[in-house]
Formats: C-alpha cells, sequence, structure tokens
C-alpha cells in the first residue's frame, strides 16, 4: 500500500510540474506548502530540476503556528502585510518564475479568531499583493493551486474516520479527482484540456449576451461583456507556455460586466474562507452589486469578505461546470474551493480576468474597469450548482437558448 501511494505521490508531483506548471528550463519555481507535505513537496523539487528549473525555493506553512498568530499576537499587528514577501513575490513574476500553492488549510482553523483580525489581515494582504495578482490574472507568469490532505481538512471531510486513516481517504479522492490513479495522467490530462477547449470555442462562437439561472433559491441574471473570451483547462502565459491554473478542474469561466449582476443566488455547498465555513447564504444583487445577503452559518465572515473593498460587492467570474462531473459524482464536499468549485456551478466575488475581453492582458486596471470589468483585492469562488439547476443563454437578439438543464450542458 505505502508503495503504491508513494508511486502516485510522484506521479502528482509530476503532474504539477509537467501540467499544472510546464516549468521551462532555466525558470525558478516558488512552491507554498504545509509542513505536513514535505514529502510531496520534495517530489514536486525533484521533479522542477529534472524538468530543468533553475532554483526551488519552499516557504513552509503551518497550521499551529498560523493559529498561534491569530489567537495571541497583537491587535495592530495585522494591519500591515510583510513588504519583503510582496516584493519577492513580484520578483518571482517579473522574471518569468513559477509560483506553486499547495492548498492543505484547515477549513476551520480560525473559527472562534476575533473576526475583525481576519478581515484586517485580508485587506492589508489584498493591497500588498494587488501587483502580483494582477500577474496572475493577466498571464503575466506561471501559476497553479493542488491540494494535499492536513489531518484538519481530512476529519473535517470523513469525521467517523481516525486521523490516519481520514487523511488516507481524502488522498485517494484527490488522486481520483485528479486523475493520478489513472495509467500516464500527463497524457490523460492532455485529452482533457482538449475537452474542455471545445466547449470554450462553442460558448466564444455563442456570444450570449446573458446568462440566465433558475434554481431552488435562485433567479439570477448576469450580463457579459461584448466579444468576451471564455476560458478553461490550460491556459498559456505571455510566453506562449501552456500551464494548468488549477488541478484539478472540470470548469469553463469568463468575467461578467461588473455592473450587470441582477437577482438572488443561493449556495449549494459551504464556502471556506479564511478559517471559517460560510453556509447557507444568499446573496441579492442589484445592478451588478450585492444589495442584501443573508447566511445560516458564518455571516460575520461572509460580512467581512463583502467589507473588503467596493468590488468584493461585485461578480469577477461565472463558471460553467456540469453537474455529472467526477468530483461531483463523488458524492463529497470536499470544504475545499478548489474541488467543490469543480463539482458545481459557481461565481466569483471580486477581482475580474484581463483575459476575458480582447487586449485586456495588456489594458491597465483603470483601462478594464472603463470597460466594464470588476476590479478588487480579493477573488472568492462560491458554489451554486446543483442537479436542479438551469441555465439559459440570452443572444444579441434576444434569443433564448437552454445551455445547463438539471445540472448539465443542455
Amino acid at each position: 500500500m505505502a508503495n503504491q501511494f508513494e508511486k502516485n505521490l510522484e506521479k502528482y508531483a509530476e503532474l504539477a510540474v509537467k501540467v499544472g506548471l510546464n516549468i521551462q528550463p532555466g525558470q525558478s519555481l516558488w512552491v507554498n506548502a504545509s509542513i505536513q507535505q514535505a514529502p510531496l513537496a520534495r517530489f514536486i523539487a525533484q521533479k522542477a530540476y529534472e524538468a530543468g528549473a533553475k532554483s526551488v525555493h519552499v516557504e513552509w506553512m503551518d497550521d499551529v503556528i498560523t493559529k498561534l498568530r491569530y489567537t495571541l499576537a497583537p491587535d495592530d499587528s495585522f494591519d500591515t502585510y510583510p513588504a519583503w514577501r510582496a516584493q519577492a513575490v513580484e520578483e518571482l513574476a517579473e522574471t518569468g518564475g513559477a509560483y506553486l500553492l499547495i492548498d492543505s488549510g484547515n477549513p476551520e482553523l480560525l473559527q472562534g479568531v476575533k473576526p475583525e483580525r481576519i478581515s484586517a489581515y485580508s485587506k492589508a494582504a489584498g493591497k500588498a499583493l494587488a501587483k502580483w495578482r494582477e500577474y496572475m490574472t493577466s498571464h503575466k507568469m506561471t501559476w497553479s493551486i493542488l491540494a494535499a490532505p492536513s489531518t484538519g481538512w481530512a476529519s473535517k471531510v470523513f469525521p467517523d474516520l481516525p486521523e490516519d486513516k481520514a487523511v488516507a481517504a481524502l488522498w485517494e479522492e484527490i488522486f481520483k479527482a485528479t486523475r493520478v490513479d489513472q495509467d500516464n495522467p500527463v497524457q490523460v490530462w492532455e485529452r482533457h484540456n482538449a475537452t474542455l477547449r471545445t466547449k470554450v470555442e462553442e460558448l466564444n462562437v455563442k456570444q450570449y449576451r446573458k446568462l440566465h439561472y433558475r434554481a431552488p433559491g435562485t433567479e439570477l441574471s448576469v450580463t457579459l461583456p461584448e466579444r468576451h473570451i471564455w476560458s478553461g483547462g490550460s491556459t498559456a502565459n505571455e510566453k506562449g507556455d501552456a500551464y494548468n491554473p488549477n488541478v484539478p478542474t472540470e470548469e469553463v469561466f469568463v468575467s461578467p460586466l461588473k455592473d450587470g449582476t441582477n437577482g438572488v443566488v443561493r449556495s449549494t455547498k459551504p464556502l471556506s474562507y479564511q478559517g471559517n465555513l460560510i453556509e447557507n447564504f444568499t446573496l441579492t444583487f442589484e445592478n451588478g452589486r450585492v444589495v442584501d445577503f443573508q447566511a445560516e452559518k458564518g455571516y460575520e465572515a461572509l460580512k467581512g469578505l463583502l467589507e473588503l473593498d467596493e468590488g468584493a460587492r461585485h461578480l469577477g467570474e461565472v463558471a460553467l461546470v456540469p453537474h455529472e462531473s467526477p468530483i461531483s459524482a463523488s458524492n463529497i464536499i470536499f470544504f475545499n474551493t478548489l474541488f467543490d468549485e469543480n463539482a458545481s456551478n459557481h461565481l466569483a466575488l471580486g477581482k475580474a480576468f484581463g483575459f476575458s475581453i480582447p487586449e485586456g492582458t495588456k489594458m491597465s486596471v483603470e483601462e478594464l474597469t472603463k470597460a466594464g470589468l470588476n476590479d478588487s483585492i480579493t477573488h472568492v469562488d462560491f458554489m451554486i450548482g446543483s442537479a436542479e439547476m438551469d441555465i439559459d443563454g440570452e443572444l444579441a437578439d434576444g434569443t433564448i437558448e437552454p445551455i445547463f438543464r438539471k445540472g448539465n450542458w443542455a
């Protein structure tokens, strides 16, 4: 068993380096990983150097130390973000480096922490990292996110199992969802990316003016920019090197017009945000802006998110994911956005993607805002899809066509 696990872990690292990041000779790599993920991080470093990486820098994170900080540090320490770190990741982007986040966070790590602390640090980090986020959303750098189980996260997904068994069970689900359990996952991913590209091309030809969503608790219309560009699967940096920002991914997505969303939308899966869970929440939009919100759990966390800046109350992304996707079929709530968003249609509050409009990657923030896209220091996906969701596309002449019926492509 351990032997098979080692093999899968090595295949997962290879997938991260070859498909997630597509590391090029001479490229530098920055990895953010939990100390629990040292074996995976070592495999990733090995695969990256084998692919010709110039250097691999690992920044280690630890849930215990993070929790200690939020519990014990003085209040005024949350208003600033280390300038040296912001400069370091900006330099990584400017010199053509690659960035990998191995997401292992415990979804309820910061439960009970004063919400003002979390919100203050989110704002400070958002402002300090604004330029770096711009590089990410305009294809100026290569980046990818994948996940690995921590004991805290695994125990949340499999509460009835002992810690070690929960971790093993979550690894198994991650290997399935990322297709690592198949022979030659790199090839399998090439085929998967090609399938997503076909959907992207179909939607780009259609050029729907609006999307209309209907489901229990949801009645929403979203306006898309003229000549908008859908994306999905792999993308390319400004040098033309392909990479997959999310592993796994089942979505095709685009940024809507900032002021063009109206109606009510209800979440269908818990949102893990800043170490807190937000559950069963609804957002009411008028002319693109959230004007009312409710949440059965995590109301303060949702309020904190919406008050980060004005852009946090507007949408930056709409994404289509069939209900019959491998992650959805597992019937597991992962309490992790990377997985749950790939089991469900979703929206994102916050910053829009420059690449959703022609020449957008060359535009300044002011030009993108003028073109109707949202700007914010945050970008948070939340899940709205279900087997009961219908989506219609409205063409420029007012014709309505079905896109989704009962949660799947029509």
